[in-house]
Formats: C-alpha cells, structure tokens, sequence
C-alpha cells in the first residue's frame, strides 16, 4: 500500500515543526529562533501556534508566515530569549505583547514609567470623568462636519469639574453667547485633576489621532450684574 504523496510546501512545514531552529517570516521581517524560545510562555499565541497540533502558514520559501507588522518582533524575541525589557518603542512592543498575550512582557511593561503613569495616572482619572471617550468622538465628528471649505473648525467645550460647577450650567450655558446646541460638557469627576489636566488629555489624545489643535479659554463679555463663568474653552483644529 502506498503512502499519499506529500507537497513540498507540507514537507517544509512538517521538518520544520520537528526542527530544533525556526524560520520566521513576520510581515516581511525575517526571524531565526528556536522552538523552546517560542514556547517559553505557554498561554502566548506564539506557544499555540508552535504546539505541534496547529499548522501554522508558510511563505514561498518555507518560513513560517505571521500576517502582522514585524518592526517590534524583535523586541518580543528578546524578552522570551533573555528577560530583557526593552527600552525603546515601549507603547509599541506593549501593543505587540497584549496580541501575542505574553503576560509576563506586559507585566514589566506597564512598571516603566513611560506606561505607569498613563495607565495609573491618567486613565484612572479618565476612567472617571463620564463619558470622556464618546465626547472625544463627538468633537471630532463635530470638527470634521464644519471642515467643508474653511481653514478652521471651532467647538465649545465646556468643563465642570464638581457637582457644585454642574449646579451652575444652566446660568452658565445661558449666558454664552455661542451656539448652545454644539457645546460638548465633560465633568464632574471625582479625582484630584483640574480642569487644565482635563483639557491637556483632551487635547492629548486628538492629536494622537493626527489631528492639529488648540485651547484656549473662552472669555466672555463681562456684565456688571452679570457672574463671569469660567467654564467654557475653545477648541480649534487646523485643516490647513
């Protein structure tokens, strides 16, 4: 009885399997390694893809092929290699750690300082302030709708940082002399940051969008019986 005939391709991918170094392929980034190496975290995609019951794909050339931007593969080789943390792109190869789930790599990751005090100072207060994430959306689908044949876009943002300030809007939204119906509120939150730092994050994570833009207060017109509320803030992107 004869054995069915093996493809080349599955001949490649069967002595590879058993083969003691492997040849990697990761977007075009080419990877020497071994099989202990890619085992070394056993709940990583990289131990399941290498188990020997899964088949992972090749390339023309035999190389096993991960469909996923290689720069920072390296990085991830290095740690399972060594324990070495990197010290460079470390937004980067944190993004790369959380897809492959090397738990240990993220682990030492959020400890750098570069991700601790985003991930406990800054999204800790964000987590905070109601609605943050939706109202980053809604300006920028405000900022874009207003875009049509202008140099500018110009939205009105309003901060209440206490239950005290929200106890002020209705006075404060109707001595504005902008168009009510477009101002975006953030507030109250129950943290230490001021308005200022509410303002910076925002401004912050626009522009990690590849957005151009701008705060500044809002002054109003003063009236002597009036009270000047200090609420409200400009926020300009530039298209051009």
């Amino acid at each position: 009885m004869s054995l069915p005939e093996q493809t080349p391709e599955k001949m490649i991918s069967s002595a590879a399997l058993f083969s003691p170094v492997v040849q990697l392929n990761v977007g075009g980034h080419l990877f020497s390694s071994t099989l202990n190496t890619l085992r070394s975290h056993p709940d990583s995609k990289l131990a399941e893809m290498f188990n020997g019951q899964n088949k992972p794909r090749t390339d023309a050339q035999g190389r096993f092929f991960i469909d996923r931007d290689g720069s920072h593969f390296g990085a991830l080789l290095e740690f399972m290699r060594s324990e070495t943390v990197p010290t460079e792109n470390i937004h980067e190869v944190h993004r790369e750690a959380l897809y492959y789930n090397i738990t240990a790599l993220i682990k030492r990751l959020e400890e750098t300082p570069q991700l601790f005090g985003e991930l406990v100072g800054r999204q800790q207060f964000l987590s905070r302030v109601p609605h943050y994430k939706e109202n980053i959306e809604v300006l920028i689908r405000i900022a874009r709708a207003e875009a049509v044949a202008a140099r500018r876009s110009t939205i009105m943002i309003c901060v209440l940082p206490s239950k005290d300030d929200v106890g002020c809007y209705d006075d404060a939204i109707s001595s504005l002399e902008a168009d009510k119906e477009s101002v975006v509120t953030f507030g109250p939150w129950t943290a230490s940051p001021s308005a200022r730092d509410l303002l910076d994050c925002v401004k912050m994570d626009i522009e990690s969008r590849g957005y151009r833009v701008e705060i500044q207060p809002h002054v109003m017109e003063r009236s002597f019986m009036s009270r000047n509320y200090d609420y409200f803030y400009r926020l300009t992107f530039s298209w051009w």
